[in-house]
């Protein structure tokens, strides 16, 4: 199914906000003709909003009558009119007054206010109380404590009353000794933490994870491997041997004119739609390394800081394909665990950043956590990097058994 943007006045060639079109069919006929919105809840999934909402909405909006449990509007509406109207909603009751992202949430204050509040810039802004659906929703808050993204539940807390929000604040957690001093604990790989990683490993296998082995091939997109690579390939050139083995592959020339259009800083790379444009004339789109090699570009030490800008480029390529996730988290563990291992203390912020921005899902994170792996990096450097990983892969688990409580 093709989909569409959720705000459509946006036309940002990598906006990551989607949702899929509207889609509607009449039933009956003369005075009992109705309009039926078929795929309504996932339009509601996608708006993060009560499918209620939006089917009072359309009654308030078209002056009809509406049966909330069957998404039937009273009668006959083609699509084109339900989507303009439906652009409506999302301008008033979904869209941040501030920065006009829908990344928003609804809450009731006291008795009849209704906030928006913007997880994306942080502002709270007030929804305008003149529309017949204020009421409703009045009537009707939102349950924000269910299906809500674990990231943003804060409430929840990991062994020791440490929230999700100290952990990404670099505040005290398991693998600090108390003296500001993070990384001694990770350099041994301890019993405990085997018995962990067991435990993370038999809840991961319920996930049913494509299992990767760990002799497959790694890119290594360092400038120093690069240039290895190409003084290889000078020497064998120089010996008279021609044709494509002696060239650098995609993926080596794709990173090369990275490093070379940045010159090696990364506040110098090209803006997102070269990147991918260049992506697309080398025809990596669809090969998941294209990550890998991203995944150690895009980034030097100043990581938390540098993700956001890259967030819309990142997110159309993975477009939540977990090969693309899986290669992703490749890409860095290289450049964290070789390129820049002073990174390793901040890995529990780095994937929060990456996890709630929706580049790498909860199931990938847990599933890559659950084995230490020699696929991108040596062994010792992939157990200092989980070890590390620990705090928040062990929170995402504890918010996911809540969650699954909270369903039954």
């Amino acid at each position: 199914m093709s989909f569409i943007n959720i705000c459509r006045d946006n036309t940002d060639p990598f906006y990551r906000y989607k949702m899929p079109p509207i889609q509607s069919k009449t039933e009956g006929r003369g005075n009992g003709i109705k309009t039926a919105i078929v795929n309504l809840a996932e339009v509601a999934r996608a708006l993060n909003r009560p499918p209620s909402y939006l089917v009072k909405f359309f009654g308030y909006e078209l002056g009809a009558q509406t049966q909330i449990d069957r998404f039937l509007v009273n009668g006959a509406h083609d699509t084109g009119e339900l989507q303009d109207s439906l652009d409506g909603f999302i301008n008033k009751f979904v869209l941040c007054g501030s920065c006009k992202n829908p990344e928003t949430e609804i809450s009731l204050k006291g008795k009849d206010t209704l906030e928006r509040d913007c997880k994306a810039c942080g502002k709270v802004t007030i929804i305008d109380p003149k529309h017949k659906l204020y009421s409703y929703i009045v009537k009707n808050p939102p349950d924000n404590k269910k299906g809500k993204k674990s990231a943003t539940a804060t409430a929840n807390v990991v062994g020791g009353g440490k929230s999700i929000s100290d952990i990404a604040a670099g505040h005290e957690n398991e693998f600090s000794n108390g003296n500001g001093d993070e990384n001694n604990d990770t350099e041994n790989f301890d019993e405990d933490d085997d018995l962990l990683a067991k435990k993370i490993q038999a809840e991961a296998a319920q996930l049913q994870e494509l299992k990767i082995k760990d002799d497959e091939w790694a890119v290594d997109m360092s400038q120093e491997a690069i240039a290895a690579r190409a003084r290889e390939l000078e020497g064998i050139n120089s010996n008279g041997i021609n044709g494509s083995s002696t060239s650098l592959n995609k993926f080596d020339e794709f990173g090369e004119w990275l490093i070379k259009e940045s010159d090696g800083n990364v506040s110098n790379l090209p803006n997102d739609v070269e990147i991918y444009k260049k992506i697309v004339e080398f025809e990596l789109l669809e090969s998941p390394e294209i990550l890998q090699v991203l995944g150690q570009t895009l980034f030097d030490e100043n990581i938390l800081e540098e993700i956001e800008p890259h967030v819309g480029l990142l997110a159309k390529i993975i477009n939540e394909d977990s090969n693309f996730e899986k290669s992703l988290l490749g890409g860095l563990e290289r450049l964290i665990g070789i390129q820049y291992p002073s990174l390793i203390s901040q890995i529990p912020k780095i994937l929060h950043s990456f996890y709630d921005k929706d580049l790498l899902s909860e199931e990938i994170i847990i599933n890559w956590g659950s084995k230490v792996s020699k696929k991108y990096v040596s062994k010792d450097v992939s157990k200092k990097v989980r070890k590390a990983a620990k705090p928040f892969i062990q929170w995402l688990q504890e918010a996911e058994v809540e969650s699954d409580e909270d369903d039954e």
